[in-house]
Parts: structure tokens; sequence; C-alpha cells
């Protein structure tokens, strides 16, 4: 199924989601502290994240066969992916070591009022993987049908992980995220993209404030040889574009409680729906369904649904 995009036949693809880790320390209260300001929470939660992670597991739990690759150290926080993967019995075994680096974290305020959250993220040992040790992933992307990757490990990763799985003939998802300037010339390498609105403005220097910014910014990128744009509009959906059709995927209306880890839910689900063979629209309706039942749970990782979950939601929308 090499370099084949979704085209509805039922097929199980193989994915590979390299990406941050870091330890998600979430506190809630009733606004979130402007600076200077010092207030009082009601309550504390940590579990394992950051948007490799919470990514690979997103898109295990929603049925895709899939291979996580991050890099920890055996310290408290590392021990606490491995264990959390182990746990979801999911595969530990090429997760990068760290002897230096210390596992990354990620300081989360949550309001609890509007759902609302602010984010610090310490990349720690995710933002030293080097140029040998994505070599050492040869034998995986060329096992993948589908790469996923971020913006929140090193750059040289990113671009070394690219590289390879061009040369591999794997698909590539990336979502750009945390945003950051990338050479122009790794769009044309890029199948899928996956900015948010945010994101999507400060890549292509176009103003996404309605679906018409959000095709003029996906046209941006197809211009620089991106394949297909998928650009995530929060409560209003997803604007999907490729050379042959263009359209914006409603959101699904759900009282959110928790929005942290929502494009990671995304994500994850967009590329399972595409390594099953779904073409755009219905991938990113899948994706949208599982972002939105993520969404009415607290914390990350631990908030990304099942598949038998998201089939149900799906299923209910219908009747």
């Amino acid at each position: 199924m090499k370099r084949k995009s979704g085209g509805g036949k039922t097929v199980n693809g193989k994915i590979l989601v390299f990406g941050s880790y870091v330890a998600d320390l979430m506190a809630r209260g009733d606004h979130l502290p402007v600076p200077g300001e010092t207030i009082k929470g009601s309550m504390f939660q940590m579990g394992a994240g950051g948007k490799g992670f919470n990514q690979g597991v997103a898109a295990f739990k929603s049925g895709g066969r899939v291979q996580l690759v991050t890099k920890v150290k055996k310290d408290a926080f590392g021990e606490l992916a491995l264990k959390t993967m182990s746990d979801l019995k999911m595969d530990t075994s090429r997760v990068l070591i760290s002897t230096a680096e210390p596992s990354g974290a990620a300081l989360i305020l949550v309001d609890e009022n509007t759902s609302q959250n602010s984010i610090m993220v310490v990349p720690g040992a995710c933002d030293h993987i080097t140029a040998e040790e994505v070599e050492s992933l040869r034998d995986l992307a060329r096992e993948s049908d589908y790469l996923l990757l971020q913006l929140e490990t090193n750059l040289l990763s990113v671009e070394k992980m690219i590289e390879l799985a061009v040369q591999e003939k794997a698909m590539i998802i990336l979502n750009p995220a945390p945003v950051q300037k990338i050479d122009e010339a790794l769009y044309q390498k890029i199948d899928y993209l996956t900015p948010n609105e945010v994101e999507a403005e400060i890549l292509s220097g176009i103003s996404v404030q309605d679906e018409v910014g959000a095709a003029a910014a996906a046209d941006w990128f197809m211009n620089r040889g991106v394949k297909n744009v998928v650009i995530t509009l929060g409560e209003r959906g997803a604007y999907c574009k490729n050379s042959q059709v263009e359209k914006l995927i409603p959101a699904y209306k759900v009282k959110a409680i928790d929005t942290t880890g929502a494009g990671d839910a995304f994500n994850g689900a967009f590329a399972v729906a595409l390594a099953e063979g779904k073409e755009l629209l219905t991938a990113a309706e899948f994706a949208s369904a599982t972002a939105a039942l993520s969404v009415q749970k607290l914390g990350t990782a631990v908030s990304m649904p099942l598949r038998s979950e998201i089939d149900d939601f799906l299923k209910a929308q219908e009747s």
C-alpha cells in the first residue's frame, strides 16, 4: 500500500508515529492567572502526554496498527511514559532512551469555566534526537504506510524523519505544532498537512478567520507542494482541501470539559482513517468525532476514546 492515498479500500496500513513525549502536569482553577497573579486551584493531575505521545495513543486506541517512537530518560517522567504504553499493550521496544537530557514536561493550566488552557512545554530529551537515532528507525519507516509527526521535537529530527519516509515511500502527515517556520522545500514532501487556524496563519501569513481565509491558506500550502490540507478550526470544524475536493467538515456539538489534546486526538484518528483507506473528507469526519469524544474527559492521552466509542458516537449521529 506504499505511497497510496486513502481510496475507500478496506485496508489496515501500518502507522509510524514519531514525536514528543512530556509528562503533563495539569492544574484547574476558576480562571487562568495573569502575570504576577497567584490563584488557588481546584485540582491537580499528572499523566503521560506530549503531541507525539498523545497522537500515538489516539491512533492506537482508535484502532490503528501503530508503532510509537519518542525519546525519554529512565527517570520518573520517562517511566510514566513506558508504563502508560505497557498498560495499553503498546510496543515500547523502539522508544529512544536518553542518557543525558531528562524526560520532558508540560505545565498546563485549565480554566474550569471555559475549558480554555495555557501550556508551557519543556521538551527535554525529545529536543535532542540525533540523526543517527533517526537512521536507526529506517526499518520502521520501510514497514510503515504512514508517518505521522509534529514539530515538538528538534527540527533536525523532523527533517531527517521526513527524508527517511520519502526514501522508504511512506505517506507523510505533518501536524505543524508547536508552530515554527520550516524550510519551504519540505512542503513538497508532505502528503497531508494539518495545522489549526493559528498555525496556518503564522506559516502562510494569511488571516484565517473564516472559511474564505482557510481556503486561501490551503491554496498557499498546496502551491508549495502539499497534496492535502486540513485546517482545524476548533468548534467551527475542519476545512479540507486537495486537488479534487474542498469542504468544511462541521464540528460535532458536545459539552467540552477539557480541550487539551483535542488536536492530537484529531491527528491520531485521522492517520488511522487514512491507513484504513478512507477518503480525505471521511477521514476528517472520523477524526472530528474522535476529537469531540476526547474533550468530554479530563487529561490528554488518558482521554483518547476507544474505537468502539468512536463507532458508537458516529452511529448515534446518523440516527
